[in-house]
C-alpha cells in the first residue's frame, strides 16, 4: 500500500521556520561625508520644517517621533533601560534613527563630564539634529558646483573632504567616491547622489521600524509598548504577553534627579518627578461568585466548544476565536475554564492554574466593528463567567490570558523522549508515551469533544503544525487509508496518520517533533507551552451554536475589549503631582489588570515598581520596569495573577508609579 506521501504529496507540510527581521546593510559611510559637507563653514543654516498638505496633527507626529525613537534605540540596544556608554554608541544609534553627525555634533552631546546618556537624552538629541532635507543638500553641493554643471569631480570632492570640516582620510574618501560614481566618469551626479541619501536613510529608519513591529520581544521591551491609534481617541498595544525576560533583583532605574550631569538642558527642564502608590488589599470574592449549574438552568440548551492557547517561539499566545450565534434574544450563561484531558488526569498538568478570561463582543454589519458586550468576571475555581442576557444576533468570543504563567521557560531535561521503536520484526511502533501525547492532542483537536476529528477540526491542527490547509482530495486519501466514522477521523485513524508519517521518514522522529514542539510539548513530552481550555454557552430561550473560526493572536480588538472592560469596571486614580494620568486598576478573581491614560499633551514615561507585591505575578516578568504612554492616549500592558491560584487572596500588591513627564 503506497503511503499518503506518495499518493498526495502536497498533503503535509513541515511547519515553516519563522525567520527574523533584519536590517538592511546601509552604506552611512556616504551620509558621514555629506553630512561633514553641510557643516562645513558656511553651509550652516538655521533648519526649519516643509510645510506640506495633509500634514498630520500634532499628538500624531508626536507619536510617531517617539515611535522612530524606540525602533532606532532597540536596533542598537536590548532595553530601552539601557544606557548609551560611549561616542561610539552615540553615533550608532543616531545613525540608526537617521542621523549622521559630525565629530563637532558628537562632541556637542558628550562631553568631558559625560559617563551615559538614556533613552529620554537620546530623543532630546533628535528633536535639536533634524535631518538634512534635499534642498539643503543640493545647497550645499551648489557652493561647490559654481558653473552649475550638475556634478563634482572627484578630485575635487576629494580635496574638499580630507582639507575642511571633520577632515577625512584619503582611504576614506576613495570608498566614498568608489560607491557614489554613478556613471563611472570621475564624477558625482550629486542630484541622483541626494536622491540616493534620502532613500537609504529612510530605509535604515524603516528597517528598525520593521523590526520593532515584527519582533515582540523589541516592541513590549519596558519603554517599547507599541501602541495603536483607534478612531476613538484609545491608543492600545497589541495584546500579546509580555516575553521572557532576564530576572535581575539588582536591576535599578534611573531617577529623575539621578541623571548624567551632561545630560542636555532641554531634557532637564521638560521633566518632572512625582510618585504614588497603588495598593490592592486582600478582597472578598463572594460578590462574584460564579454558580455555574444552578436548578433554573437544568432545562437551559448548551452548546460546548475546546480550543488552546499557544506559545509562540518569539513569546505571543495565539488561541482559537470563536462565533456564537443567537436566533432569538435569551439568558445567558457562558464560562470558559482550563481542560482537563482524561489521558492526563493523574498528572500534575500546570496548565490547569493558568488564567483564562472570555471577552463577548457583538458584531455589528462587518466582522471588523465588534463592540464589546461584557467579560466573563464571575469565578468558580478554576471555571470563570458571565450571566445575562443578549439579543439575537451573531457575537465574538475573544479567549484571552495574561501571559503571567503560559511564558517560555528554560527548563533542564534530563533525556529526550523516544517516539517510535521497532518489533521483532522490524516494524516501526508508536511508544507507550507518545501514544498517550497523542491522545491528548487529540482530545485537544476535537473541539466540539465528539471523539472525532473533522476536516475542519484537523485543518486547525495542520496550519498550527504546518502551516497548510488538508483539502478534500487530501481527505479522501486519508479516508482510503486511516479509519474513519462518518467522514470523520477517529483515534486509532489519528494515531495511525502519525506513524505512518514515522514510516515515511524510515523512523526519523525529525517531523513528529515538529508537530510536538509546535503544540507546546517539550521533549519529555510535556505540555508546557500551550494551555488547553474548553467553553461553554448555555442560552433559556433558544439553541446557541458556537463555532472556532480562527487560530491567531488578539489582535486590536481583543486589545481595545481589555481596555475598555478596565476602564469600566476599575477604579481610577489620579498620578500624584500630575491631573491628567489616570492609573485604572481592576481585580477580577485571580487577575489584576492596570490601565495608564494619559490626557495630557505630552508622553509621559511611568516606572512601575511592585518589588513589595506578595503573592502575585505580572506578565512581564519584572518586579520594576518602565512604560510609556504617548499623549492624548490610553495603554493597558500590565497584568497580575496570583502566584497561587488557589489562594483567594492577595497578600499584598503594590504599583509604585514614578511618573517622567515631558
Amino acid at each position: 500500500m503506497r503511503s499518503m506521501r506518495e499518493k498526495f504529496p502536497d498533503f503535509r507540510w513541515r511547519r515553516p521556520e519563522q525567520g527574523r527581521a533584519s536590517l538592511c546593510e546601509c552604506w552611512f559611510c556616504v551620509d558621514v561625508w555629506t553630512w561633514r559637507m553641510a557643516s562645513t563653514p558656511g553651509n550652516q543654516k538655521a533648519r526649519h520644517s516643509e510645510n506640506s498638505q495633509g500634514k498630520k496633527s500634532q499628538h500624531a507626529e508626536e507619536a510617531i517621533f517617539y515611535m522612530n525613537c524606540r525602533a532606532a534605540y532597540l536596533t542598537v540596544f536590548k532595553s530601552s533601560l539601557e544606557n548609551i556608554k560611549s561616542k561610539e554608541q552615540l553615533s550608532l544609534v543616531l545613525q540608526q534613527a537617521g542621523r549622521n553627525p559630525s565629530q563637532k555634533t558628537i562632541n556637542k552631546y558628550w562631553t568631558s563630564q559625560t559617563s551615559s546618556l538614556n533613552f529620554d537624552d537620546f530623543c532630546a538629541i533628535l528633536k535639536k539634529e533634524k535631518p538634512p532635507t534635499k534642498n539643503e543638500l543640493l545647497e550645499a553641493f551648489g557652493k561647490i558646483d559654481i558653473d552649475k554643471a550638475g556634478y563634482i569631480l572627484h578630485d575635487e570632492l576629494c580635496k574638499i573632504l580630507t582639507t575642511r570640516g571633520d577632515k577625512m582620510t584619503w582611504e576614506e574618501v576613495t570608498s566614498i567616491t568608489n560607491q557614489a560614481d554613478f556613471n563611472c566618469s570621475g564624477k558625482l551626479d550629486y542630484n541622483k547622489f541626494c536622491e540616493l541619501y534620502l532613500t537609504t536613510s529612510e530605509q535604515c529608519c524603516k528597517a528598525a521600524r520593521d523590526r520593532l513591529e515584527t519582533d515582540p520581544r523589541l516592541r513590549q521591551q519596558h519603554f517599547g509598548n507599541q501602541t495603536e491609534n483607534f478612531p476613538e481617541g484609545i491608543s492600545l498595544p497589541v495584546s500579546k504577553p509580555s516575553p521572557r525576560v532576564s530576572r535581575k533583583t539588582d536591576l535599578k532605574l534611573p531617577k529623575a534627579d539621578s541623571r548624567a550631569p551632561s545630560r542636555p538642558s532641554s531634557a532637564q527642564s521638560s521633566k518632572a518627578s512625582t510618585s504614588t502608590t497603588v495598593t490592592v488589599g486582600a478582597s472578598s470574592s463572594s460578590s462574584t461568585k460564579l454558580i455555574v449549574e444552578p436548578d433554573t438552568m437544568k432545562e437551559w440548551q448548551c452548546a460546548q466548544c475546546r480550543g488552546c492557547f499557544y506559545l509562540e517561539e518569539d513569546g505571543e499566545i495565539i488561541s482559537h476565536k470563536y462565533r456564537l450565534h443567537l436566533p432569538q434574544r435569551s439568558a445567558l450563561c457562558v464560562t470558559i475554564r482550563p481542560f482537563t484531558i482524561p489521558q492526563a488526569e493523574r498528572k500534575s498538568c500546570h496548565w490547569l492554574s493558568v488564567d483564562t478570561a472570555l471577552f463577548i463582543l457583538k458584531e455589528n454589519e462587518t466582522q471588523e466593528n465588534l463592540q464589546l458586550v461584557s467579560f466573563t468576571e464571575l469565578q468558580n475555581k478554576e471555571v470563570f463567567g458571565w450571566r445575562g442576557e443578549l439579543g439575537a444576533g451573531v457575537y465574538w468570543l475573544l479567549p484571552f490570558t495574561t501571559g503571567c504563567r503560559l511564558r517560555k521557560v528554560k527548563t533542564q531535561i534530563s533525556g529526550e523522549a523516544k517516539l517510535v521503536w521497532r518489533d521483532e520484526d522490524g516494524e516501526l511502533a508508536l511508544t507507550k508515551e507518545f501514544r498517550a501525547a497523542l491522545l491528548e492532542i487529540f482530545e485537544t483537536i476535537d473541539l466540539d469533544g465528539n471523539g472525532l476529528l473533522s476536516l475542519e477540526e484537523y485543518n486547525f491542527f495542520e496550519l498550527r503544525t504546518s502551516g497548510e490547509k488538508c483539502d478534500q482530495e487530501a481527505w479522501a486519501v486519508c479516508k482510503e487509508n486511516f479509519e474513519m466514522k462518518k467522514n470523520e477521523l477517529t483515534r486509532q485513524g489519528f494515531l495511525d496518520l502519525n506513524l505512518m508519517e514515522a514510516n515515511d521518514q524510515d523512523g526519523d522522529p525529525w517531523d513528529l517533533w515538529v508537530t510536538l514542539l509546535s503544540l507546546g510539548y517539550n521533549k519529555a513530552l510535556e505540555m508546557t507551552e500551550a494551555c488547553p481550555f474548553v467553553i461553554d454557552v448555555c442560552a433559556e430561550r433558544c439553541k446557541p451554536r458556537v463555532k472556532a473560526i480562527s487560530l491567531e493572536a488578539g489582535g486590536s480588538q481583543l486589545s481595545r475589549a481589555v481596555c475598555r472592560s478596565v476602564v469600566n469596571k476599575g477604579e481610577a486614580k489620579v498620578l500624584d503631582g500630575s491631573e491628567n494620568i489616570f492609573i485604572y486598576t481592576y481585580r477580577s478573581g485571580s487577575r489584576i489588570t492596570s490601565v495608564i491614560e494619559n490626557k495630557s499633551e505630552n508622553k509621559v514615561i511611568i516606572h512601575v515598581n511592585n518589588e513589595q507585591s506578595k503573592n502575585c505575578l505580572n506578565n512581564r516578568g519584572l518586579t520594576v520596569f518602565a512604560v510609556e504612554v504617548a499623549p492624548k492616549s490610553m495603554m493597558v500592558r500590565i497584568f497580575y495573577c496570583l502566584a497561587n491560584f488557589r489562594e483567594k487572596q492577595v497578600t499584598s500588591l503594590y504599583f509604585l508609579f514614578e511618573g517622567l513627564l515631558s
